[in-house]
């Protein structure tokens, strides 16, 4: 029986841009064959079924990439020093071999529409060092990109973009209304963008950038209080 207090809600996909979060922790990782995948993305949140919910976490959720190969959680807290003051206590419950989260902010976000996603796709940009103007700068560049597109492709419906504690790394959490949606809109654009106009090309030649890429998700199983 599931030890989760009451007020929680199951399998209910996390509001992203909700209020109260104060940092979201990212862990992305590759399990090679798509029936591990669900094995790992269940393993990941029924970990904290086995013991009290910490009060200053919010939802923990889990995904599991289309390809076949690839998890993701994304979790809220209130704030950094609420999971530090966590780790600090004792940490999260063991469940599977994984990377440590990175720890993200969410910076600004756009909205399309109010159509239910059904694909996540996480695109992440590492840059060659810290710089937090520069994250501000990446990602206000690809909302310039958007502006200038005359007609955006109808499948996106939300981005998220968020910044990373250290600085390295910037995070949009995208939702579409499928898979085929955002391929469409990449092979349409020519460039390996979700738009074909001439302003990608700054973002894609963004000074710094060490890598830059997407995983296509589908939403798993989510606990949000």
């Amino acid at each position: 029986m599931s030890t989760l207090t009451m007020g929680l809600n199951a399998s209910q996909m996390p509001e992203i841009a909700r209020p109260d979060a104060g940092v979201a922790l990212v862990t992305q990782w590759t399990v090679g064959a798509p029936d591990r995948q669900e094995a790992s993305a269940d393993a990941a949140l029924a970990a904290w079924e086995r013991v009290p919910w910490p009060q200053d976490l919010l939802s923990m959720n889990s995904y599991v990439g289309t390809s076949g190969a690839d998890v993701l959680t994304y979790s809220q807290w209130t704030s950094t020093e609420a999971y530090r003051e966590f780790l600090r206590s004792g940490g999260p419950p063991p469940d599977i071999e994984r990377p440590d989260p990175v720890m993200y902010r969410l910076y600004r976000s756009r909205t399309s529409n109010r159509r239910p996603p059904g694909c996540i796709v996480v695109v992440e940009v590492k840059f060659d060092g810290p710089d937090e103007p520069r994250q501000r700068r990446w990602v206000d560049t690809v909302f310039e990109a958007l502006d200038a597109e005359p007609v955006l492709h109808p499948g996106g419906i939300a981005g998220y973009f968020h910044l990373s504690i250290d600085g390295t790394r910037v995070l949009n959490y995208a939702e579409w209304t499928s898979e085929e949606a955002h391929c469409e809109a990449i092979e349409n654009s020519g460039q390996g963008t979700v738009g074909g106009g001439t302003k990608w090309r700054e973002v894609r030649d963004f000074p710094g950038v060490l890598s830059s890429g997407f995983t296509r998700y589908r939403f798993f199983r989510g606990r949000t209080k």
